[in-house]
């Protein structure tokens, strides 16, 4: 009994939660035109009540309130990503909370945004049908597939309009989750060859704000490997510490607040140990070797480089400055504009230019991830299929041959991007929830080509 009752009252809790939000969710819906989901309603004590009633204010009278027809299972994180099938109504949802919550609610996000290039990259297409994929974006939630092969897009597809296609258009940003990570590792690539790094083997012994800790004086690249020796302390999103720093992504807080929890920490085995902290701290040490040339950096990544079409940002943290290290992993763009971030990789790495030597020796020195403690602790979905990590990249793809240069970047809900330097393919998807053919269409396109 005590069991049950706890469950219902955790329920509770998270409904509770849910609900705080959900106004601002139903006037999304209804501002975005989504009638037939969403409606606009007077609460029933404001209709007697004249403006100049002192209980007009203190019943809220003065703002909207709108009712959704959905049928939502609120969570108070993310969809747990096993053994759970969610409906279409608790993905609508999700989606808004991926992509529009931060948005909408405050405080405002604040960012480290890229304006687009000048001269956006123009994809050609040659498009072939491929009912399968069809299949899966009309029954999963899949919002977005495209496929690049040959200097040229294959498959280019969204979400129908009785799904999620109605939410999806070619301009609106998405959440790459830790795809992010990819990225913070693809801006140390030309912070190293703008020169502000000498190399992927430098010691963060010059940063003030890790000292007296197990991260001071450790190599770049043990960050960016994931080999920093700290799982006794960090383990994915998760602090291990005795500490209320239960997390980072959902926390508004910058390097110095999180840092300061480690001090006398020590390191431990240099074994690989999946990390969103470690990424944080590559991010933020870019940002104190850059400087005030930060966001130059950021602007060679991927305006000059990438040439985006819209806008791309980083988190930051508000209420912060750069000497506190406050810049955040979690990354947004267009799903165009995440092809134009991969195929700029697969040109650096084709055109053997200095960030593309840089993709080439942190793929020569990936290490195996046999050691990771996935099974133990619940968290596979993000590791299909990879058994190798290569500086924020997954490699060793099992079934393709550990020399042959596929890397891929994975995040929470399905967001992949898998790039076969060889053979000139790249496959990317976004989509709210896991819940469709990953082995399919993004594993067996990239080992065989279908």
């Amino acid at each position: 009994m005590k069991k049950i009752l706890g469950i219902m009252f955790l329920g509770l809790l998270l409904s509770g939660n849910a609900y705080a939000n959900i106004n601002s969710f139903n006037k999304w819906l209804y501002d975005n035109g989504h009638y037939e989901l969403v409606e606009k309603i007077e609460k029933e004590i404001c209709k007697s009540l004249d403006k100049g009633d002192p209980k007009y204010n203190t019943n809220l009278c003065y703002l909207d309130f709108y009712k959704n027809n959905l049928k939502i299972k609120f969570y108070d994180n993310w969809i747990p990503e096993e053994n759970v099938k969610p409906n279409y109504d608790t993905l609508v949802y999700e989606f808004f909370k991926y992509n529009e919550k931060p948005f909408t609610v405050r405080p405002i996000v604040k960012k480290y945004e890229v304006d687009p290039s000048s001269n956006p990259y123009e994809f050609n297409s040659n498009l072939i049908r491929d009912k399968y994929i069809d299949k899966q974006l009309e029954k999963t939630a899949l919002l977005s597939y495209l496929r690049f092969e040959d200097g040229q897009i294959t498959v280019d597809k969204i979400s129908p309009n009785d799904r999620f296609g109605k939410f999806i258009k070619n301009d609106i940003k998405l959440r790459s989750m830790s795809v992010g990570k990819t990225m913070t590792s693809y801006v140390a690539g030309h912070a190293i060859c703008e020169g502000y790094i000498d190399n992927i083997n430098s010691r963060l012994n010059d940063w003030p704000l890790i000292e007296n800790t197990l991260y001071y004086d450790q190599k770049l690249f043990d960050l960016l490997n994931m080999q920093a020796g700290d799982e006794k302390y960090v383990w994915s999103s998760d602090f291990l510490l005795p500490s209320n720093l239960d997390g980072i992504d959902g926390r508004n807080q910058d390097i110095k607040v999180y840092i300061s929890a480690f001090k006398n920490s020590k390191k431990g085995k240099s074994e690989f140990n999946y990390s969103a902290f470690s990424t944080q701290l590559v991010l933020n040490y870019i940002l104190f070797k850059t400087g005030d040339n930060f966001e130059k950096i950021l602007e060679k990544t991927f305006k000059e480089k990438a040439k985006i079409k819209h806008s791309v940002f980083f988190y930051r943290v508000p209420g912060s400055s750069k000497e506190r290290g406050n810049a955040n992993i979690m990354f947004f763009a267009t799903r165009y504009d995440y092809l134009r971030i991969a195929k700029a990789m697969l040109d650096d790495w084709q055109n053997d230019t200095c960030v593309g030597k840089y993709l080439k020796t942190i793929f020569e020195n990936r290490i195996s991830k046999d050691n990771d403690k996935k099974e133990r602790r619940g968290d596979s979905r993000q590791w299909h299929f990879a058994r190798g990590y290569a500086g924020q990249f997954q490699t060793h793809y099992t079934g393709i041959n550990k020399k042959r240069p596929v890397m891929g970047m994975h995040g929470r809900g399905g967001q992949h991007i898998v790039i076969d330097f060889e053979r000139s393919r790249i496959i990317v998807t976004n989509s709210v929830y896991e819940n469709f053919d990953y082995k399919k269409i993004v594993y067996s396109v990239i080992k065989k080509g279908k």
